[in-house]
């Protein structure tokens, strides 16, 4: 069983990584395999929490694309170097392939042979040298060890074709020598007195036994085989090592962490039906066929906080979505199949995570219910929000009873902790807590900061304007703004991109608008700002 990975929405804010963490502790008590991971880096706000409850920040997730260890390639499809030629050719017919990678002792990708290849050296060129060994031989051969001297035979070919007393006056022999004969005995007196290097005698010939005390005296391989000397030929070029016939030692490889994208891209160019699969340091782990890009398993994710494609991991229209516990409207993301969709009216998706816990009867430690508890007190500003609900005020009641803490007091504690600009840019400021959203053709970006003293920020409106305009064009947005909310004054001050000045001059008619303008009661992303700004677009 895979892991599933459950994370947030990017520039994650509390409620995402909480939320994130319970869903994965509950998933794992129920007996699924989940991790919990974040797609950004952790706020201030959130990096209290995290610290104070003692739990561990989720790893960062990069992105969720479609790789090749997603598919289903022919892992350990490889041969090694010294297997003979018709070793390789069976097992290629064996796995239906038409290429494989040749390895190295230690797995080190040594080149790649096809079927093309192969067909050269069986059809087009006359095998006179063999370099291989004694064992490969009689593997083909089907043969039988009557004496084995070398590991390793390096020879040239020669049939005794001729008439004995021919053969013996005309013929040169040598120590490299390799030799197919039938029962005929004055020509293997001959050639073990030359010390050949190795006799194969054809048609399960008989040999005397005082050649063959002369070939172990002389240190000449026997071998004896079935087959006729017709077919000795035939085969004899099949046993030499396979990385004999190697024509691509340097062939285009992938590793397991290479995108399908990238491969498709490639492919598109080089028109190949196969390509070796190493790891960083060569090491061949197996073959992708291109056919394999079909058959693939893609990560399994659960998104939490969010549903908003661009909200959401690069590569997630690749990735097998297997459910959704959001509370947020609804977005166009779609799924190729059914899933669990858990999306309810409240402030925090932790409060939503909550209930599950509650439904599956599954009792929440302390470190989890603080986690769950600092998301909904982070969602719901202590239940100052206009999204609180009184679920979030039971759920936030409840935690706070299990991870033993003074809700109010820590909740303070918690907003002041992120709500400090001290050694933050602008631009971590903007994009502390984030969100991408899009209504029709148009892209744009909100970011919410929470602030106690706005006199800190103030000062430097004219330098945020000026990364909002930047930011905005950058990442091809129609808008892009930052409401910097102040807790105690229970409203939010706006700055905005020139581009978009007039969307928020429809949003805002009522107001004067102009950067850093207020407005009141307006702390909800969700349900002050959104619903204001989308019409604008329409």
């Amino acid at each position: 069983m895979s892991k599933t990975f459950i994370f947030g929405h990017k520039k994650p804010d509390s409620d995402a990584i909480m939320s994130a963490i319970g869903l994965s502790y509950l998933k794992n008590k129920l007996g699924e395999d989940t991790e919990a991971r974040a797609l950004g880096e952790v706020n201030k706000e959130t990096a209290y929490a995290l610290k104070y409850f003692k739990l561990d920040t989720p790893a960062y997730l990069n992105d969720v694309k479609l790789q090749v260890s997603d598919v289903k390639y022919g892992k350990g499809l490889k041969i090694h170097q010294n297997a003979s030629i018709y070793d390789g050719y069976q097992y290629m017919l064996q796995e239906e392939l038409t290429g494989l990678p040749v390895v190295k002792d230690d797995d080190t990708l040594l080149g790649l042979i096809t079927l093309k290849d192969l067909s050269r050296v069986i059809i087009n060129e006359n095998v006179e040298d063999l370099y291989t060994s004694y064992d490969n031989i009689v593997k083909v051969l089907k043969g039988e060890i009557l004496n084995k001297v070398d590991e390793q035979i390096v020879g040239k070919l020669l049939v005794a074709a001729y008439r004995s007393t021919t053969f013996i006056s005309k013929v040169e022999l040598s120590h490299d020598t390799v030799l197919i004969v039938g029962d005929r005995h004055s020509v293997i007196e001959h050639a073990v007195n030359k010390k050949i290097k190795l006799l194969i005698l054809s048609g399960d010939s008989e040999i005397k036994e005082e050649h063959l005390k002369l070939a172990k005296k002389n240190k000449i391989n026997v071998i004896r085989t079935p087959y006729d000397s017709y077919h000795i030929a035939k085969l004899i070029g099949l046993c030499n090592y396979i990385k004999t016939m190697i024509r691509t030692f340097e062939p285009t490889t992938f590793e397991e962490n290479d995108f399908i994208t990238s491969v498709m891209e490639i492919n598109e160019k080089l028109k190949h039906t196969n390509y070796p699969i190493v790891d960083k340091n060569n090491k061949c782990l197996g073959l992708l066929r291109m056919r394999d890009v079909n058959s693939k398993d893609p990560k399994k994710v659960i998104l939490v906080d969010h549903n908003e494609p661009l909200q959401s991991a690069e590569g997630i229209n690749e990735a097998s979505i297997v459910e959704i516990v959001d509370h947020h409207a609804l977005s166009t993301l779609s799924t190729t199949q059914p899933i669990n969709y858990r999306n309810m009216a409240v402030g925090s998706s932790c409060t939503i995570v909550y209930t599950l816990f509650k439904e599956k009867g599954v009792k929440i430690p302390k470190n989890i219910a603080g986690a769950l508890l600092s998301g909904v007190l982070s969602d719901t500003l202590i239940l100052k929000s206009p999204t609180a609900t009184a679920m979030d005020e039971v759920a936030i009641k409840e935690l706070a009873e299990i991870a033993n803490v003074d809700y109010k007091k820590y909740g303070m504690d918690m907003l002041k902790a992120g709500t400090s600009v001290e050694g933050m840019t602008k631009e971590q400021v903007l994009y502390n807590d984030f969100k991408y959203f899009t209504a029709g053709e148009h892209k744009f970006g909100i970011g919410q900061f929470f602030t106690m003293n706005f006199d800190e920020m103030k000062k430097d409106i004219d330098e945020y304007v000026e990364v909002l305009n930047k930011e905005c064009e950058q990442n091809g947005c129609s808008l892009m703004c930052l409401y910097i909310t102040d807790i105690i004054e229970n409203g939010s001050y706006v700055l905005y991109s020139k581009k978009g000045e007039e969307n928020m001059k429809i949003a805002y008619d009522d107001h004067k608008v102009e950067e850093g303008f207020f407005v009141e009661g307006c702390v909800s992303r969700k349900k002050n700002v959104v619903p204001v700004i989308m019409p604008t677009f329409e």
